[in-house]
């Protein structure tokens, strides 16, 4: 069964608010978001930010990117304080992390729905037990999980880009320009191809990207390709509404989070492998 191209919907999520990754020479933090709110907007895409309270330490315009992407009336939600991995730290000092990011969150939040929560590193805890009890914690203060069912490793192009301008290397940047948007593109077909085989229809899929420099630099020309691509863009509560979202929304029921390579590798499904990123020797 297919889903019409006006019902394929991507909810857009942005990790590591208010400074992702290294800031490129000349690089401004608050120019980032509001060039990457100012994409959404012409787009008329809705999107949802992720938080870390100690990103951005000492950096003036950190708050302001926060407020800016407040005041564009964006959500934002809980990402751990310092980014920690569930499956380094163990579930205690997790939740404490967690906990710990909450009043930065409630504070830039206001009366919005701050209560939802993405795994850093979407590492969700090797050991069953870890699972649950980090669920268990999440769901008493009351959160909901961000999925990811869609991504590209957008992460990757920040950093080489960040690399890139200290060298002045314009057709480095050029070919990080082709590659980024290659890559998402595969990627969404990637989902869509994993998503109707293993579920027989498309779902909303909610895509994971950062607030780094070369996403605000790509964000129109990828928003653009997403439509190009038949994709409608939705937000982050009526994509999990979904069924196949149905244990990010009840925390009650086991984990991990439910993904698309997961229910394909349920049924014995051929899952192809990622996109390549650009690797630590482009720009080094």
């Amino acid at each position: 069964m297919g889903t019409s191209p006006a019902h394929r919907q991507i909810a857009l999520t942005f990790d590591d608010l208010p400074a992702h990754g290294p800031l490129p020479i000349g690089g401004d933090r608050l120019v980032i978001a509001r060039t990457i709110i100012a994409a959404l907007a012409r787009h008329h895409a809705p999107a949802f930010g992720f938080m870390n309270a100690t990103f951005g330490a000492g950096d003036p315009n950190a708050p302001k990117v926060l407020a800016a992407w407040r005041s564009a009336g964006l959500p934002i939600g809980n990402h751990t304080a310092g980014h920690v991995n569930l499956d380094t730290v163990g579930s205690s000092d997790f939740l404490a992390d967690a906990l710990r990011n909450e009043p930065a969150i409630a504070t830039v939040a206001g009366d919005s729905d701050w209560h939802w929560f993405r795994y850093p590193f979407l590492a969700e805890g090797q050991d069953a037990s870890v699972r649950d009890t980090v669920r268990a914690g999440l769901r008493a203060r009351g959160y909901r999980i961000a999925a990811v069912t869609m991504s590209f490793g957008d992460y990757a192009w920040n950093d080489a880009f960040a690399r890139c301008t200290a060298r002045k290397d314009m057709i480095a940047i050029t070919a990080l320009e082709t590659s980024y948007l290659a890559a998402a593109r595969a990627q969404a077909q990637r989902s869509r191809d994993l998503a109707r085989a293993a579920l027989g229809r498309d779902i909303p899929y909610v895509l994971l990207l950062h607030l780094g420099a070369f996403d605000a630099r790509m964000l129109p020309r990828l928003l653009d390709l997403y439509e190009r691509m038949g994709f409608g863009f939705t937000t982050l509560a009526e994509a999990e509404a979904d069924f196949f979202y149905a244990g990010s929304r009840d925390l009650s029921q086991r984990g991990p989070t439910a993904t698309l390579e997961a229910a394909a590798n349920a049924k014995g499904l051929l899952v192809l492998a990622n996109a390549p990123l650009p690797t630590a020797g482009v720009c080094a």
